[in-house]
Formats: structure tokens, sequence, C-alpha cells
């Protein structure tokens, strides 16, 4: 892939994902970025849009953190150099930002997480620290130098003063400059530290991993909101004991086969992870169309060759259960048999859906009504 400097994806998991960094000269060659400065504080003064500011040096104090949203006139008052304005989620608000995910598609979906922009004027940055996730870093304007490299952790040394988690005592590996169209990918826990050359813009493209605390608060919560959760603890062949005192071994093996029967139930922890990993970030943005649209007038819009395209906030992802397979968009779950089976494949493939294999599938009702009802919710619309 040229994207990967001349490795296959399965070459750049294999020998980097979560190992080592790797810079990449030219990732997307002659690359334009997709949105100005000015457009990036103006999403920046919207509600519903995550926004940040960080800057170096605020009136003595260091690394000082701001959340928007913001006033216009906040950036009217903000020093020539050393600050930074991070707007995250930029794909759910740009097309043309959320089309770059196709690229990544060689990770699966549920680990995408989203684009977040970095604008910052000369000396701008956001100090040294690292991050848990993954991330490729993609200059799209200007020129930013980075230095990277060790590996760092909650016990690493931190400068106080600062909501930010700022690296006190580190020094990088390796510096380079990355010019529009450079990349650098960075695996969790390696330090890195950014500095603008030039006003610029660097996009992140991260992905995520839930914590042991994620799964297992998520999933026990998924199961107590099962119908039979409700079931009480038996126990039909109670004894008489020496001490009515004594919480028995046996009571305590009843205990653990109904936690162990639970945690092993495979098709539940399948259908609460889909529904975990597609919830939307934000769902102020997979919102209903003005116009509901019938089963027949989509089917007749795909049959003519309009193309449904996902929501640029939506995630969408399945799972082969055997008899059936649970297709995830969102947060829901649709359990599709027979002749519905390959909408699922289809549909996650990519966020530009085929229309060719696609009108096809909606001649079944159940298909079309599934479709439109994803429609009418606000995940897919036609393009």
């Amino acid at each position: 892939m040229d994207m990967l400097g001349g490795i296959s994806a399965a070459q750049f998991l294999n020998q980097y994902w979560q190992k080592k960094p790797l810079v990449i000269r030219q990732a997307f060659p002659d690359f334009q970025c997709p949105v100005s400065a000015d457009e990036l504080a103006g999403l920046a003064c919207e509600e519903g849009v995550e926004s940040r500011l960080v800057i170096e040096n605020d009136d003595g104090k260091p690394w000082q953190l701001h959340n928007g949203p913001f006033s216009p006139d906040r950036f009217s008052s903000l020093p020539q150099h050393d600050w930074t304005l991070l707007v995250q989620g930029l794909d759910h608000w740009v097309p043309d930002i959320a089309d770059l995910l196709e690229h990544f598609r060689f990770v699966p979906n549920w680990r995408l997480d989203d684009i977040m922009a970095s604008y910052a004027p000369k000396g701008g940055s956001v100090g040294p620290h690292f991050d848990q996730y993954d991330v490729f870093l993609l200059q799209a304007q200007g020129h930013r130098r980075w230095t990277f490299g060790g590996h760092c952790d909650h016990t690493s040394p931190r400068v106080d003063g600062t909501p930010l988690r700022i690296l006190s005592s580190w020094t990088g590996e390796e510096t380079v400059t990355l010019a529009p169209g450079d990349m650098l990918y960075l695996p969790p826990g390696i330090g890195h530290y950014g500095v603008a050359e030039d006003d610029c813009i660097t996009l992140s493209v991260g992905f995520r991993a839930p914590t042991v605390d994620d799964i297992l608060t998520g999933f026990s919560d998924f199961l107590c909101a099962q119908s039979d959760a409700a079931d009480h603890l038996t126990d039909p062949d109670l004894e008489v004991q020496h001490n009515p005192g004594t919480i028995a071994p046996e009571v305590i093996d009843r205990v653990a086969d109904v936690i162990h029967h639970k945690l092993n139930d495979r098709r539940q922890l399948s259908l609460w992870f889909g529904q975990y990993t597609t919830a939307p970030k934000s769902m102020e943005i997979v919102v209903p169309p003005d116009e509901p649209i019938t089963p027949e007038v989509l089917c007749e819009q795909v049959q003519d060759g309009a193309r449904l395209r996902w929501n640029e906030g939506s995630r969408f992802a399945y799972h082969d259960l055997g008899e059936e397979i649970a297709l995830f968009v969102d947060g829901e779950q649709y359990l599709l048999k027979g002749d519905a089976r390959p909408l699922a494949p289809l549909l996650c493939a990519g966020a530009r859906i085929d229309t060719s294999r696609l009108a096809t599938l909606v001649e079944d009702p159940a298909i079309g009504g599934l479709l439109s009802h994803l429609y009418n919710q606000g995940s897919v619309y036609f393009e």
C-alpha cells in the first residue's frame, strides 16, 4: 500500500502495529487539507462540537486547557504563537475528512475512533505526552516537528499545575519534520512531542480499544438488563447445618456456576460487544432526516443508481453467529437470516455502499424495510 510507504497492510500489522513507530513520507502525495484554520475555529464555536484550546503559557500557568464551544472573539485574544486548537470528531462534520477513514479499513471498523484536527501557529503544541491508543498523525498543512520514542506509562513523571498529562523528564529517541502528505504512526504508550514550525494543521486518525473495566462493567450491565436477571438463586437441596452462620461451599459453587454460565455465553457476549463498539460517539449528528422514506421509494432510488452512504458519525459492524448474522448499527442489533445474510457484510465494507449489489437485495421487502429504517433514523443517506 502506497499509504504505508510501499509495505502491505499485512506487513504493517505484523511489524509495526502496537509495536513500533513508522514515519511514512508522502503517504498522501500532494495532499490538500479539506478544511482551513478559519473553518476549524468556526466549528469550535458550535454547540455539539468537542473542541479545546491548549496554551503553553497562560498568564504564567503551564499548559492550560480551555474547553469549547468558544465565542468568536476568543480567537482574537490569543497570543501570536505557542497555542493549539483541537477539534475532535472532525470526520463527523466534514464528509471529505470522513472519506480519509476509507484508507484505514485494514483495521476493523470497531477499532476506528475518529479524526481530530490540530491547528497551531508557529511554536504551538500540546506538550510532550503519550496516548493509550494507536494513532496516525497526517500532516495536512504546514510543517510540524515531531520528537518521539521511549515507552511511557502512569509512572512517568508529569508537569505539575496543569490538567494535561505533560511529561516532565522525557527525551525522545528520534526527531522528524513532517510536510503536507507525510504521516507518522505511533503505538500506544510511545512518548511524542509535536511543535508547529509554521501555521499548520495535523489530522490525527485515532483508534480505540475498551479497557478491562469497560468490558467488565459494560457486559455485566448488559446481562443485568436481560429478562432472566430477575431470577433468584435457588437451593431446593438445602440441608440442616451444624452452624446457621456458615456459608457452605456448595453455596459458593452455585453462585460460581451462575456467574460462569453467564460470562461464558458467547452469543450474549457477541451481541453486547457489537452494540457497545458501534455506539456512536455523538448522537448529535445521527439524526433523522427532515422527510422519512418508505421502503418502496428507497428501493426505487437504489435501483435507479442512487448511492447510499453512512452518516459520518455512524458506526457499522457485524458478527457471524452461525445460522444468522448480527448486524450492528449505531449501538443497535439486527439479526439477519437466510437471504438477508449478505446484507451485513455489504453494509459494513465501507462508507459508500455498493449500489449494484444492493439493488438486487432491496427487492426483498424485509431488507427494504430495514434499510428504510436505517435511513429514517439517520444512519445512512443518499449521497
